[in-house]
């Protein structure tokens, strides 16, 4: 499913610390500091003076579906782009309209095809997740309908042949590699058992996660999406006596399975990728949470003030994963929207010539639609709450 795997030489980066206390004695690396906002970054405000008839771009993606918490981060960060946006330019007034996809591949093509079938909306903020954008990508592309996802990771959507996808994070190619890394290297784990689900994005990561563990890889088993009872995966666990378990899948099933580890009497560290960093997570996995640590090619909001401080403002709570970058891709859609681009054509043109820096890193893409500079972060939970742990390049 995934193309080849090259070695891939990870190192972690030269030590920042911060001046608070890092409480989590299982790790024996200090909490690295989170980045600031570039003094540079693109803001969707722009110069105010901006003119366009009114026109349109859509959030494509889960809001009510499984994991629906991934998907309203993003559309929450997208919204504040455009409501900024609006604000600042009376003379250039853009909708953001929202379609649900419910995450899945079997709904995702008939929503999409709805949205290119609405002549007013010419970008989109989107697709969420990898299994989706597999099912519907070449609907977007059919179209000539720019979509900037901030989050969907799997590797081999750039490889098919699709002119109007580009991602806006590092892809899993980047992230399994990244997170056998910390398992053995931060977490010192000799023996790791990697767990993936049924999805697209489970599927493939672990694939990646695998062949970068190498000999220290020590097991490996499946679930299925929406499964609850994860007894017959816990007991082959148990018995092999980990250091670490991965598991490559959503917050959905991550919680339960955490929590039956945990309730199994299991002592490894619990590390979930992206899909499974979210509150809903630890709320979920219950006193498992305590254990877990996730990896993400997502930067750490904290120190974004002026974003994080609109955007609580507006939401009534923090920044989600990938909240910032979908603010940062919606705002390079709305600067397009700016400079004039008032069609499909002239608003794919402009995202793939694109050069610039927004909030979370500095975007330009390749002509596949892929980034050539990414980082990956690892987090943790402490005192209930997920916190950035270290950086990993």
């Amino acid at each position: 499913m995934l193309a080849s795997v090259g070695a891939i030489a990870l190192s972690a980066c030269s030590a920042r610390t911060d001046s608070g206390s890092n409480n989590n004695s299982s790790s024996s690396q200090s909490q690295a500091a989170a980045p600031s906002a570039a003094a540079d970054a693109a803001d969707p405000a722009g110069d105010g003076k901006a003119q366009c008839a009114p026109t349109s771009i859509a959030y494509a993606g889960t809001i009510n579906g499984a994991n629906a918490a991934l998907g309203v981060n993003i559309l929450n960060g997208a919204k504040l782009a455009v409501d900024q946006h609006n604000k600042a330019n009376p003379g250039c007034q853009v909708k953001l309209e929202q379609f649900d996809t419910e995450g899945t591949p079997d709904k995702a093509p008939g929503i999409v095809t709805q949205i290119v079938n609405t002549p007013a909306i010419i970008g989109v903020v989107g697709l969420p997740f990898s299994g989706e954008s597999k099912a519907a990508g070449n609907i977007f592309n059919g179209a000539g309908l720019v979509t900037v996802t901030p989050s969907a990771t799997n590797p081999t959507l750039s490889q098919n042949g699709w002119k109007t996808f580009f991602r806006g994070l590092g892809n899993d190619n980047t992230q399994g590699p990244a997170a056998a890394k910390f398992m053995t290297g931060e977490l010192k784990a000799a023996k790791v058992c990697v767990i993936k689900d049924d999805s697209d994005y489970g599927t493939g990561l672990a694939a990646s996660t695998v062949q970068a563990l190498g000999d220290k890889g020590t097991c490996q088993d499946s679930v299925k999406t929406k499964q609850t009872d994860f007894s017959a995966v816990v007991n082959k666990i148990k018995s092999e006596k980990p250091d670490a378990v991965f598991y490559s899948g959503y917050y959905q099933e991550a919680a339960p399975f955490a929590q039956q580890l945990n309730d199994a009497g299991v002592t490894a560290k619990f590390v979930g990728p992206d899909g499974v960093k979210d509150d809903e997570f630890v709320k979920g996995a219950g006193e498992a949470a305590a254990n877990a640590y996730f990896t993400c090619p997502c930067v750490p909001a904290d120190q974004f003030t002026k974003f994080t401080d609109a955007y609580k403002a507006a939401v009534g709570k923090d920044p989600g994963t990938y909240s910032p970058e979908a603010y940062d891709l919606a705002t390079i859609l709305l600067k397009g929207i700016d400079a004039g681009k008032k069609d499909r054509a002239g608003l794919l043109d402009f995202v793939k010539s694109y050069d610039g820096q927004g909030i979370t890193k500095h975007f330009k893409w390749d002509d596949k639609g892929e980034l050539a500079s990414t980082t990956v972060w690892t987090y943790k939970v402490e005192g209930g709450k997920i916190v950035r742990n270290t950086e990993i390049k």
